[in-house]
């Protein structure tokens, strides 16, 4: 098994971050097993270099290595680039073509930017994961491969999963082995070993004298956030290897090319913000939230109520809470009154009720007739009971239609007919 400082040189990897180290050596213990990797850091921290290494030094080192990045391949075409199609099967699928699993039969895949896969393509790379087995797109004929997966992400998978956007059972089969790369900014005492490995780099390639950093430039360059990590680096002796004639670089030359230098905060890699959706069911909560405790509010009074009798000032207390849950705006209860008289509230109005008065017992048989006649003839609650039994039987027992005609509304229909036993 070779050593780590080995492996840096072989493959060109520049510095000796204890987690950059531990990266490599973890590289170097799964690659002789056929375990999956998932390899994980921000964009630009060199994640292209774990699979090269797991694949070097492994038992399929003299098959084929692919690297595939998932994100720059269109979704409608990712499926035929990873497991082929059948003539015929789209669109211009004028011949048979064989896919990067089936081309790599016996060595490495490396998907870069995995975070990227349509739903039902991770649908397929699990199929692959778990038994080896695809098909091509417009085929029924199953195909076996025997593929080294090793996977890597710029994104936090598992908001991703929490987001429905990647398959939870898919993470677990890709980061059997979880291997993370340090962001830059983390590397303070690597930063100008690479950049200047990337200067002479440049120099030969540019055939041009090598640039050098005042010690101000120096201190000027590691403190530096690194938003973009090694490839911003590299971008920036890249640029200043050809632009400047000065082969000594100052502190006040290099910072034109490093943007917001002024600002030593370390870069916002993840997203705090909230999609619209879930704002807009946080509040339907709270709405739901606050309905639900007024409801409990107007049950405690009512039970106080049944249990105390103190009924004297009930709406002026809670007028107010009986509006705020039955709108006034709404017609089917025309006062407070009436949602009291649902709830089986007594309000003042009932209370303070003058009694009917009695008739007077008469000797005259005849008298007492008369006087029934007539409240029986003047009586509103008989007029209103005939009225409502009338309209019931002409619409045969529609209470909707009914309630138009008599011009109130059917919930005050319908507490008529309970309150006259109809």
């Amino acid at each position: 098994m070779e050593g780590i400082q080995t492996t840096k040189q072989r493959f060109g990897i520049i510095g000796d971050n204890p987690a950059l180290n531990r990266a490599i050596e973890k590289a170097i213990q799964v690659a002789p097993t056929d375990i999956s990797v998932l390899v994980t850091g921000e964009s630009g921290v060199g994640k292209e270099s774990v699979p090269r290494i797991i694949h070097s030094l492994s038992h399929r080192k003299h098959n084929k290595y692919i690297a595939v990045n998932c994100g720059a391949i269109p979704e409608g075409t990712i499926d035929s680039e990873l497991f082929g199609h059948e003539k015929g099967a789209f669109t211009g699928a004028t011949s048979t073509r064989s896919g990067y699993f089936e081309e790599a039969d016996g060595g490495t895949i490396f998907l870069d930017e995995v975070g990227e896969l349509p739903l039902p393509t991770q649908v397929r790379l699990l199929r692959v994961l778990e038994n080896g087995e695809f098909l091509k797109v417009g085929s029924s004929k199953t195909q076996k491969t025997d593929v080294r997966i090793v996977a890597a992400t710029n994104v936090s998978m598992f908001e991703a999963i929490q987001e429905g956007k990647f398959r939870e059972d898919l993470f677990y089969r890709l980061s059997t082995v979880d291997i993370p790369l340090p962001p830059l900014r983390e590397r303070k005492g690597d930063i100008h070993l690479l950049f200047r490995k990337f200067a002479s780099d440049f120099a030969m390639k540019y055939k041009m004298p090598t640039i050098r950093l005042s010690e101000e430039a120096v201190q000027l360059l590691v403190p530096y956030r690194w938003n973009g990590n090694i490839r911003q680096l590299r971008n920036v002796a890249e640029q200043i290897s050809v632009l400047e004639t000065n082969r000594e670089v100052s502190a006040a030359t290099i910072s034109n090319y490093l943007p917001d230098t002024g600002s030593r905060l370390p870069a916002i890699v993840k997203s705090q913000e909230k999609s619209d959706f879930s704002n807009e069911r946080e509040i339907l909560y709270k709405v739901l939230f606050d309905m639900k405790a007024d409801l409990n509010d107007l049950k405690k009074l009512t039970l106080e109520l049944m249990k105390n009798g103190n009924t004297s000032d009930v709406r002026e207390e809670n007028e107010s809470l009986i509006k705020k849950i039955y709108d006034d705006d709404d017609d089917s209860y025309e006062t407070v009154e009436e949602v009291m008289d649902v709830l089986q509230i007594p309000h003042k109005s009932q209370a303070q009720a003058p009694t009917p008065p009695q008739p007077e017992p008469t000797s005259d048989p005849y008298h007492f007739a008369e006087e029934i006649e007539e409240e029986e003839t003047l009586s509103l609650h008989d007029k209103e009971l005939e009225l409502i039994k009338k309209s019931l039987e002409r619409h045969k027992g529609k209470r909707k239609v009914a309630a138009q005609e008599l011009g109130i509304s059917e919930r005050t229909l319908y507490r008529k007919i309970k309150q006259f036993d109809l």
